[in-house]
């Protein structure tokens, strides 16, 4: 951009109106304000503050002006339901993440070449806090296309349905844990696993939303247990890390504060066993499978299945 120092601080369309090259087209939503939690301070959640959003869109040229056909522009609409979509999609610490997940819906459709985002907090200090980005489609998608056909993109790449395991500390305590590992990790695709709180009486708090944190903190504990009693169990707590876990073949173990207390639509039984439930079905699990106590002193069996696909 030209004259970057200058335009720092200028509203999001005069920044666009300094950006180089043969200008295109622009759309722009200014001051939109919603209400919503985000934000990484304790003092940030469980309650909603305004965030005020200022989006310019540089499109692809067509001929809409002559034709005054409304289906061959960029709706003003497709902004402002990126920026609904997203909100809905999942709770937010960072506003610069909030800006990068709204720019690509933006550039998702294939009109849109260039995004201005600016998006500030109003509530936090006397007056407004923000970031700024810019994003460009990638080079090869901002070729002119015949009107209504979408950018070339690669084919998706196949939604993986992980095994979720529940693992209650009566099979994390025993001696034939191992084998219960070597069952869960020959499983294809890779497996899940779920645990209970650690076993013993966990401190109180008199504020549900600090008792809440405590007993999701108990479970993590034994997370790390079993991850200490094995190195291929691996504790995870984000969707990215997850992801990248069923990718590429690891056994994972899930620490559930980060997924929970960022939850749009969180779980509705927080019992260990109910958060699992509600972990397989966020990530379309092929099944829920309870694995039983030491039993005998024969094969271990993924056998019983809680939930199934039907379920979720």
């Amino acid at each position: 951009m030209s004259n970057e120092t200058g335009l720092a601080f200028d509203l999001t369309h005069a920044a666009a109106n300094g950006a180089e090259g043969d200008p295109l087209d622009r759309i722009s939503v200014r001051d939109h304000v919603r209400k919503v939690e985000i934000g990484a301070f304790q003092s940030e959640r469980g309650t909603r503050q305004r965030i005020r959003f200022n989006v310019v869109v540089e499109v692809a040229r067509n001929a809409a002006a002559l034709s005054d056909d409304v289906d061959q522009v960029l709706s003003y609409d497709s902004i402002i339901e990126a920026i609904d979509a997203q909100l809905a999609a999942e709770r937010i610490n960072l506003l610069e993440t909030l800006a990068e997940r709204v720019a690509e819906r933006v550039l998702a459709n294939p009109k849109a070449v260039r995004v201005f985002l600016r998006i500030e907090k109003l509530d936090r200090i006397p007056g407004a806090l923000g970031v700024e980005i810019v994003r460009t489609r990638p080079a090869a998608d901002n070729l002119l296309r015949p009107l209504g056909d979408g950018p070339a993109r690669p084919a998706p790449a196949p939604e993986l349905h992980p095994l979720v395991v529940f693992l209650p500390n009566r099979v994390l305590h025993s001696a034939r844990l191992g084998r219960w590992l070597d069952a869960i990790a020959a499983h294809d695709p890779p497996a899940i696993i779920c645990v209970e709180a650690a076993a013993g009486t966990s401190p109180r708090a008199e504020v549900a939303a600090a008792d809440r944190r405590i007993r999701l903190l108990a479970i993590e504990q034994n997370a790390w247990v079993l991850a200490g009693k094995d190195r291929r169990c691996v504790v995870v707590d984000s969707r990215t890390e997850l992801d990248w876990a069923m990718k590429h073949g690891q056994m994972s173990v899930w620490a559930p504060s980060k997924l929970v207390l960022d939850a749009l639509d969180g779980p509705d039984d927080e019992t260990p066993l109910g958060l699992a439930r509600w972990f397989a079905r966020s990530f379309s699990a092929q099944s829920l499978v309870l694995v039983e106590g030491p039993g005998g002193e024969g094969t271990v069996d993924l056998q019983r299945v809680v939930m199934t696909p039907e379920d979720l």
